[in-house]
C-alpha cells in the first residue's frame, strides 16, 4: 500500500492491498490449493504467474501482515507462508467473488464446484473453512471435529475432472 492513499474510503483501501488480480490469486491457492511454498505457488498457478510477479505480490502480502515468513523446518533453503488472520478473515471476500463469477461469468465445471459447495453451504461451511485454515496457518485447534471442508472440495473438483476424463474417452 502506498504512503498515502489515494483516499479513506474502506473500498479503496481494501483495494490499494489486494486489489490486483495476482494476490487474490495468490491468497486463493494458500486457500483453496493448501500452496504455502514459493515453488507450489509458482509451478501451480492455473494462471501462469511469473515468478517475479509472485515474489512483488508474496512481499507486498507480507508488508500488509496478510501473511507470514518463516523458514521450513523440512528444508534450511525454503521457507513456508502462512496467512494471518487478517489474510484469513479475506476468505468470504474470495467466496463472494467466485459466487458473482458463478452468476455473471462462463465459468468451467470442474473450477466451479468448490464456489458451489461454499455457496450452496452458507455462513455455516465459511465458518468451518476459516476455522480449518485457522488450524493449518495459525495453529489454533478447530472448534469441533467432522468431515473438513477442503477435502470436500479437493474432492467434489477431482469427480468432476474424472467424470469429464470419462466422458471424453466416451466421445472420443
Amino acid at each position: 500500500m502506498t504512503a498515502h492513499p489515494r483516499s479513506g474510503c474502506p473500498i479503496n483501501l481494501t483495494l490499494e492491498v489486494v486489489g490486483d488480480a495476482w494476490s487474490l490469486l495468490v491468497l486463493r491457492d494458500m486457500m483453496f490449493g493448501n500452496r504455502r511454498h514459493f515453488r507450489e505457488l509458482l509451478l501451480n498457478s492455473q494462471e501462469g504467474i511469473s515468478s517475479n510477479i509472485l515474489a512483488d505480490r508474496l512481499k507486498t502480502l507480507l508488508a500488509q501482515g496478510i501473511l507470514t515468513r518463516a523458514d521450513d523446518p523440512s528444508h534450511k533453503q525454503k521457507a513456508i507462508y502462512s496467512l494471518t488472520e487478517k489474510g484469513i478473515q479475506l476468505l468470504p471476500v474470495l467466496a463472494q467473488l467466485s459466487h458473482w463469477g458463478l452468476r455473471f461469468q462462463p465459468v468451467t465445471p470442474e473450477l466451479a464446484v468448490r464456489a458451489q459447495i461454499l455457496q450452496e453451504g452458507g455462513q455455516s461451511l465459511l465458518d468451518d473453512f476459516i476455522d480449518e485454515l485457522r488450524e493449518s496457518h495459525l495453529g489454533i485447534p478447530r472448534r469441533h471435529d467432522g468431515p473438513r471442508v477442503l477435502e470436500r472440495l479437493r474432492a467434489a473438483y477431482e469427480e468432476v475432472v474424472a467424470r469429464q476424463a470419462s466422458e471424453a474417452r466416451i466421445a472420443g
